[in-house]
């Protein structure tokens, strides 16, 4: 069986990947702008823009559309397909990034207590099992688009530290430039 000296963040079924794991180095958090919102929802609304389904890895809900922090997982995630939900000329945070969508709109409103505790434990164990760094856990507005999302009362560093403490409790080993200096921090909170 699996080695189980390295506890990981405890992660249901659904989130291990049937196909082989790409090599994925972001997690790229979003808004969906929208009041309510699920999985099912967006990928009807990607495929009115005429993509091939929901651009997104995974979906935290609300209580309008999906339960509150319920995380619900995207087609292309068990099949480990690259995202669209981040263009770049170089596409890179497509083809490496994690799409995670929290439904709301958070210019106007705050993620809930239970989509933070959500994005946090999805966070922690995707670090853990793909190796990201801290610094690599980043607002769609960090890749470079001129965006409002995921809105300016979703603070990613918050989103970092509660997600680097469930790693530290679960006490696996993160790859030596996982941790974000003093400098990133500060930079990060805006």
């Amino acid at each position: 069986g699996p080695d189980r000296s390295a506890r990981t963040v405890s992660a249901p079924r659904e989130w291990v990947p049937q196909g082989q794991a790409r090599p994925w180095r972001w997690v790229v958090v979003h808004h969906s702008a929208t009041p309510n919102g699920s999985v099912a929802a967006f990928d009807r609304m990607h495929k009115q823009k005429g993509w091939d389904e929901c651009g997104y890895h995974f979906v935290i809900g609300n209580g309008d559309g999906a339960a509150d922090g319920q995380i619900q997982v995207g087609p292309r995630w068990p099949k480990q397909k690259w995202g669209a939900h981040a263009k770049t000329p170089d596409n890179k945070y497509n083809e490496y990034g994690v799409g995670v969508c929290l439904v709301g709109n958070f210019e106007n409103t705050r993620p809930t207590q239970k989509q933070l505790a959500s994005l946090a434990k999805l966070t922690a164990y995707l670090q853990q099992s793909y190796g990201i760094s801290a610094g690599n856990i980043v607002g769609h507005d960090d890749t470079g688009k001129q965006t409002a999302c995921p809105g300016r009362n979703m603070n990613i560093a918050v989103v970092r530290r509660m997600a680097g403490s469930l790693v530290a409790e679960a006490g696996t080993p993160m790859p030596a430039n996982a941790t974000a200096s003093a400098g990133e921090l500060l930079q990060s909170i805006r």
